[in-house]
Parts: C-alpha cells; structure tokens; sequence
C-alpha cells in the first residue's frame, strides 16, 4: 500500500528540510530547492514542515495512489488532473484510492512539491528523509524515482484538514532578479567585478542541475587568482572559477570547495532561484544585512 510510480517524470525525488548538522563531516544537506513551496504543500495537507514531500521538475509523474490520502501540490504551476478531472494548485485534494494523478503541461516555475497527509515514509538516513543524488543518500535508494515504485505514507495523527493560505510563492517568468550579500572572499575580486555582477544578465547553461547552475554571462574579475583554500559553501553562493563564469550553488551542493565566492543569494530569495531552469535569465542585485534579515522575517518560517 502507498502511491504507485506509473510514470516518473524527468526527476522526482524525496525531500525533507534537509540532512543538517553534520556538514562538518562532509555530508552536504540536500533538502528542496523551493524550501518555501515544500512547506505550503505540507502546510496545506496539516503536515510539519519537515515532513517528506515528492520535489517534481520540470515534466511531472504519474501516480496511483494504493490507499486513501490527502495530497497538495504547491511551486511551479502545472496542469494536473485526478482521474482525468482537472485539480488545482495549491489546495488540499482528498484521493480515494485507486485515484490516477497526471501531471501534464508545465505552465511557470520548474518544480513542483506533492505534499501527502502523513508524509513520504521512506527511511530516515542521518536524520533525513532527503534525497541527495550525487552521493545516492536518503530518499528512495538515494536516486529519482523509476517506474513500478512503491511509495509508503507515514501514519496519520489526526484528522486532515485543508489550511488556505493567500501566501502563494511567486514565480519567476523567463528569470529573476535576486538580491545578494558580498562573499566571504569579496576581496578577490575587482570593484569592476561587482559593477558586472549587477548590471549583466546571466543564462542558466544545460550543464546545471540540483548541485549548481553554471551561468554564462560577462566574465567576473579576480584580484588574483581563482584557486584558494576550501572554504564552507553556503545555499546560494557564487563561486567564480579561473573562467569568470560564476557558479550558483544549490541544495545538493557539497560542503566544501575551493573557487573564490564573490556573493550569496539571501535566504529569502533562494525559493525563487529553485524555480528557475536551463534557459532562464539571473540578475544579481547587492543588498544590505538589514533587508536581507527583514526579507527573511517576513517569511514567516519557523
């Protein structure tokens, strides 16, 4: 019993808040790339934040669902329908069982966060329930989902009930502008290349996925040269390589790494970087510690 894979898309996998706590030892965090969604998918279904949800991007699964449940789907917008009937996004939807679920189009955003009442049972690994593909930690086997499988739900506390909330994610159209804080090595680079780094727009390049987004844009200046001492890579940070071509680092990220990092993505803004895909545009603008703490307060998170 649990939710059947028909279809698996072209990459869903569990996720929870993340594997915290144990970067010291090189373990990196992984979790959702849109924290922000995933908790409105369990917000909605009367689940904990840190319960496990199913991350979608980019072409959505098929699923039947072997058991009775309660399911949202927050982030990116896609035509969904359940048993060939048209659902919409970010409300609660009680699934009898035997119910079809079919992702189809992609409308905006690149991925997607199935909450289920209960959340995704898969064993815990360090704490976590979060797929981290690179390594093949957590989740389902530590990889995507495959056809044929068979996705347990955790055991329910209470009744289920459906919480509305007019706090919707926005999504970004073709790009976004993200607010950034100076680097821990700011002082490799030129004052040219912060006045770059504001005023280009960056691509995402194909060679980008859940670890990093290689950009292309105008190259960014070193002082020196781009080759350091490892240093922690925090969600968001900008490495700069010897080409100049900055590297966005994202939830899968490892813990450490040894380029230059001219700038972070704030907090706040990283669920609008999880949205964006191959193709899409990034402007990167600097912000003070102020606005940054008060855009993250305003978030609500606990």
């Amino acid at each position: 019993m649990g939710i059947r894979v028909l279809k698996p898309g072209m990459l869903t996998t569990v996720q929870d808040l993340g594997r915290w706590g144990y970067q010291t030892e090189g373990v990196p965090v992984s979790g959702p790339m849109d924290a922000r969604s995933h908790r409105l998918a369990n917000r909605l279904v009367g689940n904990p934040p840190e319960a496990a949800t199913l991350e979608v991007t980019l072409i959505g699964p098929q699923l039947l669902f072997e058991e009775n449940a309660v399911i949202a789907i927050a982030g990116a917008t896609f035509e969904v329908s359940l048993n060939g009937e048209e659902i919409p996004m970010n409300v609660a939807e009680r699934v009898p069982a035997g119910s079809r679920l079919r992702f189809g189009s992609r409308v905006a955003g690149a991925r997607s966060y199935i909450g289920v009442w209960g959340g995704i049972d898969v064993p815990a690994m360090l704490g976590s329930r979060a797929t981290h593909l690179p390594s093949r930690m957590g989740g389902l086997q530590g990889r995507a989902l495959m056809t044929n499988d068979l996705l347990p739900i955790g055991s329910h506390q209470a009744p289920a009930r459906a919480i509305t909330t007019g706090d919707i994610p926005p999504l970004p159209n073709g790009g976004a502008r993200l607010r950034v804080l100076p680097g821990p090595q700011a002082d490799r680079f030129t004052h040219r290349a912060f006045e770059t780094l504001q005023a280009a727009r960056y691509l995402i390049t194909p060679q980008s996925d859940r670890m990093g987004y290689r950009l292309q844009g105008p190259p960014l200046q070193h002082t020196g040269g781009a080759d350091l001492i490892s240093d922690v890579t925090p969600a968001g940070a900008l490495q700069v390589p010897g080409s100049g071509q900055p590297i966005v680092l994202m939830a899968d990220r490892q813990t450490s790494g040894g380029y230059p990092m001219i700038a972070t993505i704030i907090t706040a803004d990283l669920p609008i970087a999880g949205q964006l895909a191959p193709g899409d545009w990034i402007e990167f603008s600097i912000c003070s510690r102020a606005e940054a703490l008060g855009a993250l307060q305003r978030l609500g998170w606990r």
